[in-house]
């Protein structure tokens, strides 16, 4: 096993619209809310600014932008230098986000809480949300029940806590205090989604990063039979 993980390919590689249904699916998620230039805007988990760049451009948003990797901050914030856009950055997690209560209209999490503390991360969230504010998200889900070690292969690799169903998530959000909650399946298997991402890659990285590629990829079609996505739409109560 490589001492190299998932999100250090990500990083160094700086994949965008690496989650599921890429960037198109974001665009079409963000096209189907009421989303304006007064809009303050969370890309929790922005990675290397590809989706808070498109809210700008396209909306002309506040948007901040919030990851706990430099490298991918790093890549965010030369996006948006040599764009010239006035997006904010900041270092944290989402599971402790360092902001102020009810300061967001929309949150945006792609990929993002399936592998964190989720019930602390969802707090967070709704935290920082205004009333009435709304949480877009995009998260890996499976259909079904796994056995343990198809669960711990699954677990090890993403560094997940948690494989969650579809109830699951219904019921964490429940509970963080979230309404209007619309869950809806990917329409494509993880295994046949094949947009091509956005890579940014690092000047140096080490090549022992393509073994950690090639298992994710193994993992995908090994498990696409219940590995799978959810996108889910909800609001602060």
């Amino acid at each position: 096993m490589s001492n190299y993980t998932y999100f250090d390919l990500l990083a160094n590689f700086g994949i965008g619209g690496a989650h599921p249904g890429g960037f198109l699916l974001t665009q079409e998620l963000l096209s189907a809310e009421n989303i304006h230039s007064q809009s303050q805007i969370l890309d929790a988990g922005c990675g290397t600014g590809q989706t808070s760049a498109y809210l700008y451009s396209h909306f002309g948003s506040n948007i901040l932008g919030l990851d706990i990797n430099p490298i991918m901050l790093k890549k965010a914030k030369n996006r948006f230098l040599s764009q010239r856009m006035p997006i904010q950055l900041i270092q944290g997690s989402v599971e402790e986000i360092p902001l102020k209560d009810a300061t967001f209209d929309f949150v945006l999490s792609e990929s993002v809480l399936a592998f964190v503390q989720k019930e602390k991360a969802l707090g967070e969230i709704n935290r920082v949300l205004k009333n009435g504010g709304r949480l877009i998200a995009n998260e890996m889900t499976i259909d079904s029940y796994v056995s343990k070690q198809q669960e711990s292969e699954i677990k090890e690799f993403y560094g997940i806590d948690t494989l969650m169903q579809e109830k699951d998530w219904k019921m964490l959000l429940e509970q963080a205090g979230f309404e209007e909650i619309v869950i809806k399946q990917g329409e494509k298997s993880l295994a046949n989604d094949k947009q091509m991402p956005e890579f940014n890659f690092s000047s140096n990285f080490e090549p022992e990063l393509f073994d950690v590629l090639n298992k994710h990829a193994e993992i995908i079609i090994k498990y696409q039979d219940f590995l799978s996505y959810r996108i889910i739409t909800c609001t602060k109560k």
